[in-house]
């Protein structure tokens, strides 16, 4: 049985529930079992948000991540917050252009990716969060062109039709970072 457990964090409005719909989406593409639960402030732009997510070959029996085997950390309190809650193994990807110190575990993965930085320097600065992507499913070996394909058709509204060619030029970007 394979199972793994996402959790994305960081400010409203960097996409960080987009992104574990993106992932939970190619979990059901990929035909695995798949579970989403977003959680922000009142606020959404600018609170805090974080989005569990968990994808494996069993029902899921319950949606809570306590323990991610993956942390995707976009801003320096999403990091502060959750590094200790990795599992021992799991992987950590970090925004370094905003968390400037690393992360003081050594029984974990750890990937800093400038993905704002990136994102600005590439003309999209709004898909930090897709570059990010790109280069978690790099390292976990999931990085399916066909699959990613047909998950940004799904996720992406047909009003923003326009945007899946630049979703997919960002993950490709973060793919190769």
């Amino acid at each position: 049985m394979s199972t793994t457990k996402y959790l994305f964090s960081g400010f409203g409005g960097q996409g960080i529930l987009f992104a574990g719909k993106f992932i939970a989406y190619k979990g059901l593409i990929d035909d695995k079992q798949v579970s989403w639960l977003p959680s922000y402030g009142p606020e959404m732009r600018g609170g805090t948000a974080s989005c569990s997510v968990i994808v494996s070959d069993e029902a899921v029996g319950s949606p809570i991540v306590s323990a991610p085997d993956v942390l995707v950390a976009m801003n320096l309190p999403s990091l502060d917050k959750y590094e200790s809650a990795v599992a021992p193994g799991g992987m950590i990807f970090a925004d370094s252009t905003l968390i400037e110190r690393k992360v003081t575990r050594d029984d974990v993965k750890v990937f800093y990716v400038p993905a704002t930085a990136m994102a600005s320097e590439n003309g999209f600065p709004t898909l930090a969060n897709m570059i990010i992507i790109g280069k978690v499913l790099s390292e976990l070996g999931e990085f399916d062109a066909d699959s990613i394909n047909a998950t940004l058709a799904k996720v992406i509204s047909a009003k923003h039709a326009a945007m899946l060619e630049v979703n997919l030029k960002a993950m490709s970007l973060g793919a190769e970072a």
